[in-house]
């Protein structure tokens, strides 16, 4: 059956459907031999699909994990400068996963990755219901800025919705955000005055970081899988 080939290319874990749509607008993706166009459909089990030169990955099961990501890897699966990359780190998966949303070089903490290309386009999206408890630790009067946290603000031309913000020590605090857009902790803690020092993420919906150790991974349970999607 024809399907467009972002689809194809996120089903069979190649990307997500956004930077698969940037390897066809590149002139990287083939079909029979010939350059492929974004909104192209092709038939996986009939036509000689190739990225960069390479066909696609087997149809294989499903998977879905979670990454304890250390300071200092890249949130992608190659670096063009040779940097560590979060896929350093899951090639033992035994099957070629790929990041939902990211985390900063300087962040750590809890990353979802998965080889379904629809599960991550939920779970990355910015908008909807989906709670991300951040632990950070930061230079400035925090006692004082916490209650700026928690009023509306506005990132990037975006008013956020209003985060729970809990001081747990001095200079630490927790924030609790619903929209997960780029660099959004450390843009609303410059905001107001805070100089981010330490920055992990505990918990994305009701999946969290628990004790798993840094550079470790495991395995999502089915209910955590279904709590993502309902979200």
């Amino acid at each position: 059956m024809e399907e467009r080939l972002q689809k194809i290319l996120s089903a069979r874990g190649v990307a997500s459907r956004r930077k698969a749509e940037e390897l066809i607008e590149a002139g990287l993706v083939t079909v029979n031999g010939i350059v492929a166009g974004v909104g192209d459909k092709a038939d996986p089990d009939r036509d000689i699909i190739t990225v960069s030169g390479t066909g696609l990955p087997e149809r294989g099961g499903l998977v879905y994990i979670m990454l304890n990501k250390p300071r200092g890897y890249i949130t992608t699966m190659k670096d063009e400068k040779g940097r560590p990359t979060v896929a350093d780190l899951t090639r033992d998966v035994g099957t070629r996963v790929y990041p939902v949303g990211r985390l900063d070089w300087d962040s750590e903490g809890l990353l979802l990755m998965t080889n379904d290309g629809d599960f991550a386009n939920k779970a990355a999206h910015p908008s909807g219901n989906k709670e991300k408890t951040y632990l950070v630790t930061v230079h400035g009067d925090a006692e004082r800025a916490a209650e700026k946290l928690r009023a509306p603000m506005v990132i990037d031309g975006y008013r956020i919705r209003p985060p729970k913000v809990e001081l747990t020590a001095p200079g630490t605090l927790r924030i609790t955000i619903h929209e997960g857009r780029n660099r959004q902790i450390r843009k609303m803690c410059a905001a107001v005055g805070l100089e981010v020092l330490t920055l992990k993420r505990m918990s994305v919906g009701p999946v969290s970081l628990g004790s798993l150790e840094p550079g470790r991974w495991r395995y999502l349970t089915e209910e955590e899988i279904r709590g993502i999607r309902d979200l």
